[in-house]
Parts: C-alpha cells; structure tokens; sequence
C-alpha cells in the first residue's frame, strides 16, 4: 500500500478489526454529480496523450476549473462530486501521463515537476481555455503551486487542497501523526518501513489503520467504486516509487528533497485557497502556515480526512461555489 494514494486502499477490505474499522462509512453521492461524462478526449501533451473528460460547457460565462490527481500515479476518479459543479461552470478532470485512462510511455525522464506543469498548459491551450481556476490535490497540489507561481494570465483562481509543498514537512507531519496512534499500530508502522521486517499482512492492517485515521474516512458510494472499477489502472505503482519511494513514511524518490516553501510568496494570494481535511495527513496547523505565506485565504472541511471528494464533499462545494464565485468577478 502507498501513502497519499489512499485511491489505491479506499473500499477495500485490508485491515484487520483490532488495527482498523471493519466498516467503515459510505461517503454520500452529492446532488448533480455526473458519472458519465459529457465529453472526453485524448489530449496531446509533452510525451504522450493524456485522458480528459469534460461535464458542463466550455463555452459558458463562468470560466472551468480542473482537477489535477495526487499520487504521483493516483487518478481522477475520486474528483467525480466536483461535476456538481458542472451546472455552474464546466468540469475538466484527466488523469496525468502514465495515469487512469492516460497513455502510458513509461519513460522516467517524463516524470518530473516542469512536464507536469507543461501537461496542465498543454490541456488549456487543445481546449481553447483563455481563463480557468485550477485545483490540486495532494500531489496534484505540487504542480498547481508550480504553475501558480508563474502567475499566468489565464489563472482566474488557484485551489491547493491538502498539497505536498515540502517532503521535509510532509514527512515531520507524518511522524507526528503516526506518533500518536496506538501502540501497536505505531510499532508495526515503524518496523514495515523495513521490507521484510514483519509480515506484509500485519503491515497492511497497520497502514489502513492509519489511512482510516488520516487519508480517508469513508468508503467511496458504490457508484463512484464501479467508476473506479473501470479504469484500466487507478494507481500506477512505477510512478509513485520512482518519484517518492517504496517505504511508507519515508521518501527515497525524486520528490525526497523536493522543497517548495520558497515559492508561497510568489503566488497570487488574492487569488489562492488552501483547503485541508480535519483529520487530513496534510495537518490543517500545516497548511495553515503555508496560507499565511502566500497571504491566502484557508478552509479546513470538518469530518474529511485527505480525501476530502470522498469524506465529505458537501461541505467542501459549498467552500467552493462561493470562493470561486467571487473569482470570476475580480
């Protein structure tokens, strides 16, 4: 199991009932959310074609908002409660390169920061896009803070949802939060960054026990899960052990010295967001720092953890619609 990537754990049935809970909740499916899509393409972009899909219309009066994925190697499907959206502004989820329905070159050199960056403004420009807010998550914040601090002209409003902008941080929050689980869970979690140091069924336990804490609270409805079902792949593991690691709290990939804290001041606070779950991974105490750097605005989403789509997406629209809203105005 890998950490951030909670897609890959959530609604499966890994952990045993003394480390995690038999059954957890089912997250609710929000009014207006889509399934279907109403378009999808296969977008050119550096390396490849990526997968996107598109609900609402593009051409309407307020400009879309996309979704960019976590992981690294995660995929869209847990953004689908964001095609509530789509009745106000049109919806734009895709998964990256190498990602969910994406093509998939497997070539190291593609995965980094800058081509990432370049895949989102690849998106933009095939669809004809002159303004458009961005929003991203985990991992996916990582890359819509690099292409924030630009500060093109087409970013109307910049949503940074519990996002890596330090590995050195990330990992202290980590350890604080794995600090304070019990005993035994803390114990396990400790030892299974070792492979082989205990038995990979006690450090699954561990690690969803950890998940159900932190990254996600709730199963995802059962029409999101056949949604997922569907990819042809809703992780990419080569991915996410090349660009951070194979052990769970540590980080041995290219993002392991990966530090952005420098760049919060280069956004555009006026026209930034960060949001966090309570309960997230990425600590609200956290994120809230990184707010305050980029003089930006913040939400935490109570009864959410890291997936916040998920957990409780009701409340997350409703710190939407308004937020981005007030972006189109300005």
């Amino acid at each position: 199991m890998s950490r951030r990537t909670f897609v890959a754990a959530t609604g499966a049935a890994l952990a045993a009932p003394t480390l995690a809970d038999a059954a957890p909740p089912v997250g609710p499916l929000v009014p207006g959310l889509r399934i279907t899509p109403a378009r999808e393409e296969m977008v050119p972009v550096p390396g490849g074609r990526v997968y996107v899909r598109i609900d609402g219309d593009l051409a309407g009066p307020r400009p879309p908002i996309v979704l960019l994925h976590g992981g690294p190697g995660s995929s869209h499907w847990y953004f689908l409660a964001a095609t509530a959206l789509a009745g106000d502004r049109a919806v734009i989820l895709y998964d990256q390169l190498d990602s969910g329905r994406s093509e998939k070159p497997g070539d190291p050199a593609n995965w980094v920061v800058p081509r990432f960056v370049a895949e989102l403004e690849a998106i933009r420009a095939h669809l004809g896009i002159a303004r458009w807010h961005v929003l991203g998550a985990s991992w996916g914040g990582t890359v819509a803070q690099n292409y924030g601090t630009a500060r093109p002209a087409a970013l109307a409003g910049l949503v940074l949802q519990s996002p890596l902008v330090s590995t050195p941080l990330w990992l202290r929050d980590a350890r604080a939060l794995k600090d304070a689980m019990p005993a035994e869970t803390r114990r396990l979690l400790d030892r299974c960054d070792v492979p082989g140091a205990e038995p990979a069924a006690a450090c699954d336990a561990a690690t969803a026990a950890f998940y159900r804490a932190h990254v996600t609270l709730s199963d995802p409805p059962a029409a999101i899960a056949a949604y997922k079902a569907s990819l042809p792949r809703a992780f990419s593991a080569e991915i996410y052990n090349h660009m951070w690691g194979r052990a769970e709290f540590t980080a041995s990939g290219t993002l392991k010295d990966y530090d952005g804290t420098a760049l919060l001041p280069r956004l555009n606070g006026r026209r930034t967001l960060f949001v966090t779950g309570a309960e997230d991974e990425a600590r609200p105490a956290t994120v809230r720092e990184f707010a305050k750097a980029a003089r930006a605005d913040f939400r935490e989403i109570p009864r959410a953890a890291h997936s916040i789509f998920i957990d409780n997406p009701a409340a997350y629209l409703a710190v939407l619609r308004p937020w981005l809203a007030r972006q189109d105005k300005a």
